[in-house]
């Protein structure tokens, strides 16, 4: 029986899928984006230790309000524990539970390993995955998350080889990720993509910052200002226009 390292669990998400769903989040990650909001989700090897029986014993106490949603694992980065997340969605799909994995694809190996061939089974469980695209050029990437987004890119040509359902995830941060180039690359490689269901574009928010105040971490952005929902809407279109006219090609 898998043990999985949880941070915490929320009962009633509604922006993490489709319909209410039951969220799960994940304790570690191998990034460390400048503006993330869970700093307290990145030690690997900490938060609570829980089954697969105990989280979707959870999921039954409430079940009759997740019809029309499900299950979705968040982080932290849950691809971190490929194993967990195999049982627990073993177990959901018995009971007819729909499975959602909500991943930044940091861990993604290109490579014929057994990891490999365990994510290969996991999507064969998987109904819908959100994927955060944080910047579209991997040098910036890596001045925001701390790694490159080589894998996640791969992840995401992955997925549309598998037509596994896919909703992409962009946060606008001023000085960052608001360029207009930018977004029209990320449009062109979004055309690339199978089975692309949904885009959401997000502005950077400033919430988590007592978080790092609490464990005593400097925060990266300090005195960046919150990025507006006009900004994010104003991305969106500029991603969208391309990826349309991309279409079209």
């Amino acid at each position: 029986m898998a043990v999985g390292r949880i941070h915490s669990c929320e009962s009633f998400g509604t922006v993490d899928g489709p319909g209410i769903r039951y969220v799960v989040f994940m304790q570690g990650c191998p990034l460390r984006c400048l503006y993330c909001h869970n700093p307290d989700t990145w030690e690997i090897g900490g938060g609570k230790e829980m089954t697969a029986d105990e989280i979707l014993a959870e999921f039954k106490h409430n079940e009759a309000f997740y019809k029309h949603g499900g299950i979705t694992v968040s982080g932290g980065e849950p691809l971190l524990q490929v194993d967990f997340l195999l049982e627990l969605f073993e177990k959901a799909k018995k009971s007819g539970i729909h499975t959602c994995i909500d991943t930044s694809g940091a861990t993604f190996d290109r490579g014929g390993s057994e990891y490999r061939e365990k994510i290969d089974r996991l999507m064969g469980l998987t109904d819908l995955v959100m994927l955060d695209i944080k910047h579209i050029d991997s040098e910036t990437h890596k001045k925001l998350t701390g790694k490159g987004n080589e894998n996640i890119l791969a992840f995401a040509k992955y997925l549309s080889d598998r037509q596994i359902p896919l909703w992409v995830r962009h946060v606008v941060v001023k000085g960052y990720t608001d360029g207009e180039e930018e977004h029209k690359a990320l449009g062109r490689f979004l055309a690339t993509l199978h089975d692309l269901r949904a885009l959401d574009v997000l502005p950077y928010h400033t919430m988590g910052v007592g978080k790092y105040k609490e464990l005593g971490i400097p925060y990266a952005l300090e005195g960046m200002e919150a990025a507006s929902y006009a900004d994010a809407e104003k991305a969106k279109k500029e991603i969208l226009s391309e990826y349309f006219a991309a279409k079209k090609k």
